[in-house]
């Protein structure tokens, strides 16, 4: 009974998608006015933040592990 209602939500859940309108306003604006490479750009500026935090946090692992083990 579990996995049914489950299925059924997600199946309730997923119509919602097909229910947007064709009107897609919003991103022919962004396009026309060409606000769409300021989008682009801060999506390339966080990810770029966020793999610069990933290798930082990588290198600072490297060195705590390297100095465990040297103690060890």
């Amino acid at each position: 009974m579990k996995k049914f209602s489950f299925t059924l939500l997600m199946l309730v859940l997923s119509l919602q998608l097909f229910a947007q309108s064709a009107d897609t306003s919003i991103s022919d604006s962004v396009y026309a006015t060409g606000k769409i490479y300021v989008v682009v750009a801060c999506i390339v500026l966080i990810l770029a933040g966020l793999l610069f935090f990933l290798f930082t946090i990588e290198k600072r692992l490297k060195k705590l592990e390297k100095n465990s083990a040297a103690k060890n």
